[in-house]
């Protein structure tokens, strides 16, 4: 990545700080589908769900046009009908492509836009970033605490 201001390098330690854990990079897909009950999410949706944010991020900085997600929806997504090991890995790494994604597309934003309000947002592109990674921060959270439940009632 080029050199960046040191405000938008922070950015980016942020963001990544939020997601390189092994909440994100866990466990197998049916760890993953498991729920704790009726029309409780699972980690799976949440990769999901984060995955979307991300790209929701991203494209306000950039100004993009919606519908470029690689899944069909917005937000909550259902699981693939098939919940292989597969298409587990296949959704991690639409996570961590849009994670990559993202943090380009903040390391290119001009220090004079990031204080600016972002595209179809009232906030700043800075706050904006600053969401998404306790976003992130919040979601890994909740896996880590499915992780346990699971775990708990397992044994």
């Amino acid at each position: 990545m080029r050199n960046v201001h040191p405000e938008i390098n922070l950015l980016l330690k942020i963001l990544d700080e939020g997601y390189n854990k092994k909440a994100w990079h866990g466990p197998t897909a049916e760890a993953a589908a498991w729920r704790p009950g009726p029309g409780r999410h699972n980690i799976w949706e949440i990769v999901a769900h984060a995955a979307y944010w991300k790209y929701a991020v991203r494209r306000r900085l950039r100004g993009d046009k919606r519908g470029s997600f690689p899944l069909k929806g917005s937000n909550w997504f259902i699981l693939p009908v098939s919940q292989t090991e597969k298409a587990w890995r296949q959704d991690l790494y639409l996570l961590e492509r849009q994670h990559r994604m993202l943090l380009e597309a903040v390391a290119l934003i001009p220090h004079r836009e990031l204080h600016r309000s972002a595209l179809g947002s009232k906030t700043s592109n800075a706050i904006l970033i600053y969401g998404i990674a306790a976003h992130d921060i919040y979601h890994a959270g909740q896996i880590q605490l499915l992780k346990r439940l699971q775990a708990n009632q397992e044994s």
